[in-house]
């Protein structure tokens, strides 16, 4: 994944922020959820879910896939993907990501939006851990491997 820095803009970054912060907070006053994207997707896959708790994540989930086509739509710009890593690595590290998501009792979205908005420490702590491993992978990824 490459960031354009040609085309950003602090403005459009602040709206996505702020678009974000109130959709966690409506999910939050709605329906008593905290917004983490692989708390969503574990209760949308586990068994035994209720089936009115398993649509909301459902909406959700299409949501979060529909809203970069509604973009491009919008805009007329098209988003460029592409995987930083090949298949195998993509699927590694999927895998890492799901186990230290259930580890640590949720994600980036989850710690670093909802958590640390109301001050949680477990939180706070979850996000330098999150962060202080990224800048490690990068620097093995890039200078070592």
């Amino acid at each position: 994944m490459q960031i354009d820095l040609d085309h950003f803009t602090p403005y459009l970054s602040l709206t996505g922020g702020v678009l974000i912060g109130l959709a966690a907070l409506l999910l939050l006053l709605l329906n008593g959820r905290v917004m983490g994207i692989s708390g969503i997707m574990g209760g949308l896959v586990s068994p035994g879910m209720e089936p009115g708790d398993r649509s909301w994540r459902l909406v959700f989930v299409i949501g979060v896939i529909l809203g970069p086509f509604l973009v491009m739509q919008m805009t007329g710009d098209a988003i460029e993907i592409r995987p930083a890593a090949s298949g195998f690595w993509l699927m590694a590290s999927g895998l890492i990501i799901g186990l230290g998501t259930a580890i640590g009792s949720g994600c980036t979205s989850g710690h670093g939006i909802c958590g640390m908005a109301r001050l949680s420490i477990r939180s706070i702590v979850a996000v330098m851990i999150f962060m202080a491993s990224a800048v490690v992978t990068v620097g093995l990824v890039r200078h070592v491997f």
